[in-house]
């Protein structure tokens, strides 16, 4: 993997692309817009017939910077840096940073493939990849840019969500969870699977940043003395469990959550609609209340791991 970092202190998981790989892609490149030069020099010589040998020169040469210099550089510029060649290796052209490329990397690129490519028929790109340590050629070293991988094996695809602490178990299942959005769901769950790759610093602040806007959805206090990665996590953990119970309850069964306050706690009921299993209806089901008394109380009014004015309930990992 690539060390490419973030504005945010993440380590970025990309794969460079290497010789091999990049030579197919560059083959198929080649292919194509060697096709169209050929049609359109044909084309250019029944047109430039009745022309002098000068102007004919010049149509050719201007035919040979648009085909074989220009367009490389558009298709890269209005794809962000995937050619068809590389569309077919599974490549792309991205940024130091791992973002997309602009038209002035593509010109870069451009303009110095026409000189370690086209004029020493790949030589000077060959060595260049080979001595790189991410397999980069001199357009990339001038632009910025890389070319990675994008296409991966299905176990490096595979985001590995870390499991919350064991003590942590069966914690939130009484919680409310139907007011949090997809959006902040999405946004702990690249936290959870980019946690370690984060700073410390960076991470922790996101991590409480993340952890205060769930429980003002939840509207339920914070457990105290709980970091915000291992809220985080839990909140997850108990998320999946119920989508997991979800996907596999029988054919015909619904099942709703009323919340209902009263005396400062929250009591969930989950009623099923329809009959069970061998034609007995089920009762509703109503998990125990949520623990009131020195556990629950100064949850919400913590001062978030010694920061002073924010009240998040939140303890800094040890």
């Amino acid at each position: 993997m690539s060390g490419l970092v973030t504005g945010d202190a993440v380590v970025l998981g990309l794969e460079p692309a290497r010789l091999p790989s990049r030579a197919l892609a560059l083959f198929v490149d080649l292919l194509v817009v060697g096709a169209v030069y050929v049609v359109l020099m044909i084309g250019l010589a029944f047109a430039t017939a009745s022309l002098d040998e000068a102007a004919v020169t010049a149509l050719s040469i201007a035919a040979f910077l648009l085909v074989l210099v220009g367009a490389p550089i558009a298709v890269e510029t209005l794809t962000h840096g995937r050619s068809l060649g590389k569309l077919v290796c599974g490549l792309r052209v991205v940024r130091d940073d791992g973002g997309p490329i602009r038209f002035r990397h593509a010109l870069v690129r451009g303009a110095m493939g026409a000189v370690e490519i086209l004029m020493t028929f790949g030589a000077i790109a060959c060595v260049a990849s080979l001595v790189s340590e991410r397999g980069r050629r001199l357009g990339d070293v001038f632009a910025g840019t890389l070319v990675v991988r994008e296409r991966l094996p299905a176990a490096a695809r595979t985001a590995y969500v870390p499991p919350p602490p064991p003590w942590l178990a069966g914690r939130f299942s009484g919680l409310d969870l139907s007011a949090v959005p997809e959006g902040l769901w999405l946004e702990v769950r690249q936290y959870l699977t980019r946690e370690r790759e984060l700073d410390p610093v960076v991470g922790r602040r996101l991590a409480e940043r993340l952890a205060d806007e769930m429980v003002a959805r939840t509207g339920a206090p914070a457990p105290p003395g709980v970091p915000a990665g291992a809220y985080l996590a839990g909140v997850g953990a108990e998320r999946q469990a119920r989508d997991a119970r979800r996907a596999l309850a029988p054919g015909g069964e619904t099942a709703t959550t009323e919340v209902t306050e009263t005396t400062g706690a929250t009591e969930v009921a989950r009623s099923r609609g329809g009959r069970g299993r061998g034609g007995v209806t089920e009762a509703p089901v109503t998990p125990p209340a949520a623990k009131s008394g020195p556990e629950v109380e100064g949850a919400g009014g913590g001062t978030g791991g010694g920061r002073e004015g924010r009240a998040t309930g939140f303890a800094p990992p040890a």
